[in-house]
């Protein structure tokens, strides 16, 4: 079955203005929603580290690495999950269910097995 990869967005410091209770009652609901689709046996996730991390870029012969990135950023990268689906279309239904639809945006790539040559 193709997997597919859902990179969550976040636009800027939505999580940041909200109060213990709220970031509670969030997480709740991505735990129900993640922990249906674990029980399916579709799902595998990851929450990314807040605040940490390296970029790097190669700068003609260079490769600069810096620090970040950095939630002043327009989008944040703030978590991924990967999905089995049968189809883009079964993925996207399933993606229509995750909370952080209501927080920022979702990337929904199928992922390529590359196999040793």
């Amino acid at each position: 079955m193709p997997q597919y990869t859902l990179m969550l967005r976040e636009s800027g410091d939505v999580f940041a203005k909200l109060s213990p209770a709220e970031m509670q009652a969030i997480v709740a609901r991505y735990s129900a929603w993640a922990g249906a689709l674990r029980a399916a046996g579709k799902l595998t996730g990851h929450k990314l580290r807040d605040g940490d991390g390296r970029v790097m870029r190669r700068n003609g012969g260079r490769v600069m690495v810096t620090d970040g990135p950095f939630t002043e950023g327009k989008e944040v990268l703030g978590g991924l999950f990967i999905v089995d689906a049968a189809s883009y279309d079964d993925v996207l239904t399933i993606a229509n269910g995750c909370p952080h639809l209501d927080f920022g945006s979702i990337e929904v790539r199928e992922v390529e097995i590359v196999r040793g040559q």
